[in-house]
């Protein structure tokens, strides 16, 4: 039996563990020092900007239609499986839009491009903007984009449920862990072979091991050698409280515009969000108020009654983003035959959750081996 070692219980470690359990002939151990659904996906909005995205072809566009179809039928399953409730938000993304109506062109060739592979997407004008959402001030608003088939959910529910469902299938979750070392084996002819790694709980062997552990892969790696070098972007977010749903009640989809996304969590409460703030001396970023403000300010100006809001409370969290090369960072880690990466998702962590699982999948059973 193979035994695959996972490092990091994220949405992307989670979601690698549940879909690995599903494959017979597996023994499957995950390790985190923090408890799961903590660092960036704890922070996360969840907004799954798949179809309204301007990724078109290639890599980058097969994992985002390749998540967005499996969460639909990903978290049926998982909430049959484990009785939770996953917030999920099947209304849609409208994307406000402020560009010159020149510039409508180019969302008019991504429609029509997104109808030619399958998908919907609506442009309208800002007479059905107002119809439609009222509570948008359409004064600076050229139009909007509509994707009825992109998503929004809860990514801490989403984490735990992922884990809950992994251990219900024979996934063993170990928390509180951290590693300190690592033991290759160099054979004759590269690459080489981790074939154990030095833990708080004592040694552990096994035949593959998955690094996703976010910003924490930098240090692991470096601990083989072969340091992927992952920085740090601060996001803060808000949430706010009006005591009824803004405009139609009915209708409530993620609203996004100039990069502030306005989420409904029910009840009348939204998710405010989120900064996109770089390190200016070295790793650390200290969390800008200034910043914080500004995003309100735009999310009132996208929609006015905002302003009379309660803020329940504030939040931040760090991205992992990959220095000098395009995120996420999939594949085997350089030099090495038996070390995955599923890391540096930065900012589609949880877009890229399922289609990160199933890559990983491959790697280890290739297609026509699950043995299922």
């Amino acid at each position: 039996m193979s035994h695959v070692v996972i490092i990091g219980c994220g949405v992307v470690g989670a979601a690698i563990a549940y879909e690995l359990s599903q494959v017979k002939g597996l023994k499957i151990t995950v390790f985190d020092q923090q408890p799961p659904a903590q660092a960036s996906t704890g922070a996360a909005l969840g907004v799954l900007m798949g179809v309204i995205s301007q990724k078109i072809k290639g890599k980058a566009w097969q994992m985002r239609q390749t998540s967005i179809q499996r969460y639909e039928t990903l978290i049926p399953e998982l909430e049959a499986l484990t009785n939770r409730k996953i917030p999920f938000n099947r209304q849609g993304i409208l994307m406000l839009l402020s560009d010159p109506v020149e510039e409508i062109s180019a969302w008019e060739k991504l429609v029509e491009t997104r109808h030619s592979q399958g998908w919907q997407l609506e442009i309208w004008d800002t007479a059905k903007l107002k119809k439609i959402c009222p509570q948008v001030d359409c004064e600076k608003i050229t139009g909007a984009l509509y994707s009825p088939q992109d998503r929004q959910l809860d990514p801490t529910a989403l984490t735990l449920a992922l884990v809950e469902a992994a251990q219900h299938n024979g996934v063993t979750f170990k928390f509180g862990v951290a590693v300190l070392d690592s033991q290759t084996s160099i054979p004759e002819s590269s690459p080489k072979c981790c074939h154990c790694l030095e833990t708080t709980e004592g040694k552990i062997t096994a035949d593959w091991f998955v690094v996703a552990a976010g910003l924490g892969s930098t240090p692991l790696t470096a601990k083989l050698n072969q340091p992927i070098d992952i920085r740090p972007v601060l996001g803060q977010a808000l949430k706010v409280g009006v005591g009824h749903p803004l405009g139609n009640a009915d209708f409530q989809p993620a609203i996004t515009g100039n990069d502030v996304h306005i989420v409904p969590v029910g009840g009348g409460d939204y998710w405010l969000g989120a900064t996109v703030e770089f390190p200016t001396n070295g790793y650390e970023i200290p969390p800008n108020q200034q910043l914080l403000e500004s995003l309100r300010e735009q999310a009132i100006a996208f929609c006015p009654e905002l302003a009379t809001a309660t803020i329940l409370g504030t939040w931040s969290g760090l991205r992992p983003r990959p220095e000098g090369r395009p995120a996420p960072v999939i594949g085997k880690l350089p030099g090495f035959s038996n070390v995955l990466l599923a890391t540096g998702h930065y900012r589609n962590g949880v877009l890229l959750a399922p289609a990160t699982a199933y890559a990983i999948r491959e790697m280890i059973i290739p297609q026509g081996m699950n043995g299922e």
